[in-house]
């Protein structure tokens, strides 16, 4: 039985993708501003977050929020809503079809419930702390891949870390040695819940931000995978404490630790101190 505040979260999820579908046909017309080198943002991205804003506020007055546009708004301290309106924005803004809503619900730093949503296929992700990980009232675990060899990988090209590409592509290269394929979609969201569902066996990133990670993040646990930075660290709080980007990698117990080896052993991690 999914929880109450899930229930919310879903249909604020929803909301926000029923915008984002609305203005998929005026692509051409949409104003686009970028926020930082090769970043980029929309009035639809804007207009997705009010979305998800309004129906929490609804049901929760007293919830502060932390979201990828609006940054910081309502109480600090207690339930607090992490959102990315639409993680992917790039994709979107080019027509490309992957890309999808975020909402995590974050206490003292730590996810307590986390939904994404992909509006185009329809799929709904979902997860609560302690009760396992859903996808379209389906029960979804990691893969049961034992190390890389003929993994399927997920990564992303942050544009706020291109200074490191070289070390990236690096390890990619080592990656290559075992690993069947590495693929790039652009939805660092997307990507954790692919890993949860077992449609990839591994994903890793750096400059990502509590709103990219903090849905995919419990997916990936509470579907029995292992979540950490670069070295094997915690990924730290999913809050205004935590606003800074950092490095992930998600994958089942024993791929993750390999992936994190070769990450290190590459000289990538090295790349971020």
């Amino acid at each position: 039985m999914q929880k109450p505040v899930v229930n919310v979260m879903v249909k604020a999820a929803r909301a926000a993708g029923g915008v984002l579908l609305r203005n998929m046909n005026r692509l051409d017309a949409i104003n686009v501003i970028e926020k930082d080198r090769l970043d980029y943002a929309s009035e639809v991205d804007e207009q997705a977050e009010q979305a998800v804003v309004k129906e929490l506020r609804r049901a929760f007055p007293d919830a502060g929020f932390l979201g990828e546009e609006g940054g910081a708004q309502g109480r600090k301290g207690g339930t607090l809503f992490v959102i990315d309106p639409l993680d992917g924005t790039s994709n979107y803004l080019h027509g490309f079809p992957h890309w999808c809503v975020s909402i995590a619900m974050v206490e003292q730093g730590e996810v307590q419930h986390g939904v994404i949503f992909d509006p185009l296929r329809n799929e709904l992700f979902t997860a609560s702390r302690g009760s396992g990980a859903v996808l379209n009232d389906r029960r979804i675990r990691v893969s049961e891949r034992k190390d890389l060899n003929g993994a399927m990988l997920g990564t992303g090209f942050a544009p706020r870390e291109r200074a490191s590409a070289p070390a990236q592509l690096e390890c990619v290269r080592e990656l290559l040695r075992s690993a069947e394929d590495i693929r790039r979609t652009g939805s660092a969201a997307l990507d954790l819940a692919y890993v949860a569902c077992g449609r990839s066996d591994g994903y890793f990133e750096a400059g990502v931000k509590p709103w990219d990670i903090a849905a995919g993040v419990l997916l990936v646990r509470e579907a029995g995978g292992r979540v950490s930075d670069f070295k094997g660290a915690a990924t730290g709080p999913m809050d205004a404490r935590g606003i800074h980007s950092r490095q992930l990698l998600a994958g089942n117990q024993k791929l993750s630790i390999e992936l994190q080896k070769v990450i290190v052993q590459s000289g990538y991690a090295a790349a971020f101190g």
